[in-house]
């Protein structure tokens, strides 16, 4: 069965961030030192460039969700999250059916949801204002250009490359799973087109049954 998942906006946004992170990656871990290949002060412009483009999808991504009312759909849950579990570390190798079925109105199983809104209200706030702190860390006075006093550089440095450790742990983790749909690229898919393949084979919720009905 085929069901329209993922919105026009839903979809720029995703690809969008998909784009920024990874450009944010290649430049940052160049200013830290990582390797050389835009050159130390073209990867510091470069960075701060995707930084602000980051920022500005953020507030777009964030006024969306609001209005859309797709907030809900990183509210975290504890129903079904043992045999969510119990399907990444086995059922998946034994080529079980999944233990939640995706719809519009429910687009996260358990596990996504716990780790997509720590990702939301953790790791992205954490990374914006760390960022936002070290671009502006010396701000200038009428006299001279003075550090901010309440919390030192190299404390930031630290908060903002270890959310940048943290993110690349998600992005490996998030291409994984990508290929643990139906095929290896109908997840994929999916995020290009809008348009899920959904299974029939294993028992529906009523809960789920009234979201379709929705729908």
């Amino acid at each position: 069965m085929r069901i329209y998942i993922y919105r026009r906006f839903e979809r720029f946004w995703h690809w969008m961030q998909a784009l920024l992170v990874m450009l944010l990656m290649l430049t940052g871990f160049e200013v830290h030192g990582s390797y050389t290949f835009f050159g130390y002060e073209n990867a510091v412009h470069y960075h701060q460039i995707f930084a602000i483009a980051y920022l500005i999808l953020v507030v777009f991504a964030i006024f969306w969700h609001l209005v859309t009312g797709e907030w809900r759909q990183y509210l975290p849950t504890l129903q079904n999250i043992r045999a969510q579990l119990d399907y990444y570390l086995f059922g998946i190798f034994r080529n079980a059916p999944h233990p939640t079925r995706k719809t519009a109105l429910s687009k996260l199983n358990p596990l996504q949801r716990i780790v997509y809104f720590g990702f939301k209200v953790l790791v992205i706030p954490v990374m914006g204002l760390s960022g936002i702190l070290y671009l502006f860390y010396r701000y200038p006075q009428q006299y001279e250009t003075l550090p901010f006093g309440f919390v030192g550089i190299k404390s930031i440095a630290y908060w903002h490359t270890a959310g940048a450790f943290v993110l690349v742990a998600f992005l490996i983790a998030h291409l994984y799973l990508i290929t643990t749909g139906t095929t290896i690229f109908s997840n994929l898919k999916a995020m290009i087109t809008g348009y899920e393949e959904v299974t029939d084979h294993h028992p529906t919720s009523d809960s789920q049954k009234q979201e379709e009905v929705v729908i």
